[in-house]
């Protein structure tokens, strides 16, 4: 093989597993850094090995904007968030994914986690010298969570949500989150995918709240229930991937 094709074959690879830029960003005022991994499109890698070209750069500069909120968000492990987020960032390598590292008391119900989510998204739009202005969002588990509360207090506007395995009556009464702040509530799709075999959080609870929530927030909002369906990320990736894509447009 000639020298050429080498470089050619090495490039491809460094295009394709490209690593996320990786950076740490204030947990609120705690002291507190958070580990958050950043996907950028496919294309933009190239900036690490060369110039970018023009239309390379616009791919960048507009890629939609994904949150990505794990699950496990009490867990020891600090960096969640950067392995979490990886699987995820593969389906979509037209978008910019971010995924922040939620972490022992410093979980996704609490202010200084929505304040680490939104540093993190200041670090896009100065990397990207482009502001973000909307973005999605996407959680499983108690990640879902995230999405209800960065919907409630996030800087940023929303365009759709995808909550998988969620228990949002943790939060409380669902028209009482649906009503706390209808400007933001009421903003963008929601979209709720539910399984009847989930280990964790019983149908028979999570799909009235969802119900309630529906309702009550008076906006695109829709559950879709697997009787099948587990509780982890694996099984909505392998067997509903249809339903996440068309959640996630």
């Amino acid at each position: 093989m000639c020298l050429r094709a080498v470089i050619a074959l090495l490039l491809a690879c460094v295009y394709a597993f490209a690593a996320p830029d990786s950076l740490s960003v204030p947990v609120g005022t705690s002291g507190v850094q958070s580990l958050t991994g950043i996907w950028w499109p496919k294309s933009a890698t190239a900036k690490k090995l060369s110039k970018v070209k023009k239309s390379e750069k616009v791919k960048r500069e507009s890629a939609p904007v994904v949150l990505w909120f794990h699950g496990g968000m009490g867990s020891g492990n600090c960096a969640k968030g950067l392995v979490a987020g990886a699987d995820f960032a593969e389906l979509y390598p037209e978008k910019i994914v971010v995924s922040v590292s939620a972490c022992r008391e410093n979980h996704w119900i609490t202010k200084g986690m929505m304040d680490a989510v939104d540093a993190a998204l200041d670090s896009v739009a100065a990397r990207r010298k482009t502001p973000v202005g909307r973005v999605s969002l996407v959680g499983v588990s108690d990640g879902a969570l995230g999405v209800l509360v960065y919907s409630l207090e996030g800087r940023r506007a929303v365009e759709d949500r995808l909550l998988m395995s969620s228990f949002g009556k943790l939060l409380g009464d669902a028209r009482a989150i649906a009503g706390a702040n209808e400007t933001r509530m009421r903003m963008g799709r929601w979209r709720f995918l539910q399984g009847g075999k989930d280990r964790l959080y019983p149908s028979g609870e999570t799909v009235p709240w969802i119900t309630e929530f529906c309702k009550a927030v008076q906006v695109d909002c829709e559950l879709r229930f697997d009787p099948e369906g587990e509780h982890d990320w694996s099984y909505w990736k392998d067997k509903r991937m249809d339903w996440i894509r068309e959640a996630t447009p």
